[in-house]
């Protein structure tokens, strides 16, 4: 079943290299809205590019049927084209996991990487390894694979994705070579290299503790007892307190509330009037964004 999938792992590890199937589903689209020389062909091969990158390769050795393959959807929009085989602009990364015996998909990941530039020449196979450096396109994809593995192996099993993001971090540290930003601690606060080195933080574990029980014990068990699946949620957002005291707007809170705060919504507008008065209470410190979306959860509309 899908929502075992991780709880799986020791089992799964002994499966035969060659029944091992590819772990992303990956839509991608290309668009440069500005670039006023663009050529639409090159955009079409990258954006093909970029789905073969995450559908031909392996990066586990875990086994993932067809249907357990994880869905993301990747935005690459072009701002600026410096030369031909050169681009500039942001990349938009959606990753969603289904909620076990429902259709919906919850959303986890919604992030816009602002920082990125890399080369790339039309008709080519996008390399990449994970034990160095080849190029800065190879190395964000594979970045985005890695930390989206470890988000989802976290909702799956207490602490399930740190195996993936030692990973991440092995191609964070081998990207510290390059001249394109996003990779060093001192460039940024809200870039990759802090999005992963918070997430491995000790400080950050109620973060990753929360990221089980919202999904596995929260929205998993949301059809057999909604009111005890909000109270975890609302338990383990609460936990969060001390992530926002020890790390004030944190690049890894504000990525995933971008991703929840409609669906936290939603999830507590029916909820019994104190239990929604404390948990906005909480969400207007840690979150204080999305401050008037959680007042329509108060109203109730």
């Amino acid at each position: 079943m899908k929502h075992m999938r991780k709880l799986l792992l020791p089992l799964v590890l002994l499966v035969p290299a060659l029944l091992v199937a590819q772990e992303f589903n990956c839509q991608a689209s290309v668009i440069a809205p500005q670039v006023a020389t663009a050529q639409p062909r090159v955009f079409q091969s990258l954006e093909q590019s970029i789905k073969e990158f995450f559908q031909s390769r392996r990066f586990t050795a875990l086994n993932y049927a067809p249907s357990e393959r994880i869905d993301i959807n990747i935005l690459l929009t072009i701002g600026s084209q410096p030369a031909t085989d050169r681009f500039v602009g942001t990349l938009q990364i959606i990753y969603a996991r289904p909620v076990y015996g429902t259709d919906y998909n919850t959303p986890i990941l919604d992030l816009v990487d602002e920082q990125v530039e890399f080369n790339y020449l039309e008709n080519t196979q996008i390399e990449f390894s994970p034990d160095r450096y080849l190029n800065n396109l190879s190395s964000l994809l594979g970045f985005y694979a890695y930390f989206i593995l470890g988000l989802d192996g976290d909702t799956y099993s207490p602490l399930g994705g740190s195996t993936f993001y030692t990973q991440a971090q092995q191609v964070v540290n081998n990207a510290q070579s390059a001249s394109e930003p996003g990779w060093k601690a001192f460039e940024s606060q809200r870039n990759r290299y802090w999005l992963l080195d918070n997430q491995q933080q000790a400080v950050f574990r109620p973060f990753r503790e929360l990221l089980y029980s919202y999904h596995r014990t929260g929205m998993d068990a949301m059809t057999e007892d909604a009111a005890a699946a909000r109270r975890t949620i609302a338990e383990g957002i609460e936990r969060l307190k001390t992530v926002h005291q020890a790390k004030p707007a944190s690049y890894n809170l504000q990525v995933f509330f971008n991703a929840k705060y409609n669906e936290l919504v939603e999830i507590f507008k029916p909820a019994e009037p104190a239990e929604k008065t404390k948990l906005f209470n909480t969400l207007q410190i840690i979150d204080p964004g999305h401050i008037s979306q959680y007042q329509n959860m108060m109203r109730g509309s």
